[in-house]
């Protein structure tokens, strides 16, 4: 069985990502997409493993199979957690919709390291664009600022919420390189501290439902491999 089949044949849960899920996006704007899907029981039995994601077969696609999308989101990977947070869901099925239904049992106060982690990273690659070019990448900056408000308020709700809503106009103004880098800076820092004080007292448990999610996997693998009929994609 080829990767690409995995994906057509087996996708649990697809939705679309990027700009686009985050209300940020221009005419100019890709559409990307993320899924999920379950490899056959039948295919761990070998020795030659299925992959753990696949890119592909569409253009701007990607996507995970359930273990490793679990294990990731489970940690708390920003990439993960928004694609089950995604207000522009293509396709889940039965497995998909339990997956969904569970997306709160992944979250957790682990969410302050891995997304200020990433944010951090992206700010010295902002810093060092800045350095060597003269200006940032200002788009990479607006997604930086987005990232940044999201986990404060998640942080601050225990709700991942990724529509930017009424922020809209001023961050496409910071990714038009309208707005000047100091300003940009100066919001980048506010919000660091932000999210750093939501994380004090945030809603959110200190560690994920583990025992949930290792269910929903185990009784999918179990009835993949019982031979179970799972429809496919629409």
């Amino acid at each position: 069985m080829q990767p690409e089949d995995l994906v057509r044949d087996h996708t649990v849960y697809s939705c679309v990502m990027g700009s686009r899920a985050f209300g940020l996006a221009t005419e100019d704007s890709d559409t990307d997409r993320r899924g999920v899907f379950l490899a056959p029981t039948a295919l761990f039995w070998r020795f030659e493993k299925p992959p753990t994601h696949v890119d592909g077969p569409l253009p701007e696609q990607f996507s995970w199979e359930l273990e490793r999308f679990c294990a990731l989101a489970l940690r708390a990977n920003p990439t993960a957690l928004e694609c089950l947070h995604s207000p522009l869901v293509e396709y889940a099925d039965d497995t998909g919709r339990e997956l969904l239904a569970l997306r709160e049992a992944f979250l957790s106060r682990r969410v302050y390291e891995t997304f200020t982690g990433y944010a951090l990273g992206q700010r010295r690659r902002l810093e060092a664009s800045l350095r060597g070019r003269g200006v940032p990448r200002w788009k990479h900056a607006m997604h930086l600022l987005r990232l940044l408000a999201s986990a404060r308020d998640l942080l601050r709700t225990g709700r991942l919420t990724l529509d930017v809503g009424d922020g809209r106009d001023r961050l496409l103004s910071v990714g038009r390189g309208e707005v000047p880098w100091p300003v940009v800076e100066s919001w980048m820092t506010r919000l660091a501290a932000q999210t750093e004080e939501a994380a004090a007292r945030s809603p959110l448990p200190e560690e994920p439902d583990r025992r949930r999610v290792e269910d929903l996997l185990h009784r999918v693998r179990h009835a993949s491999a019982c031979g179970a009929a799972r429809p496919g994609p629409a």
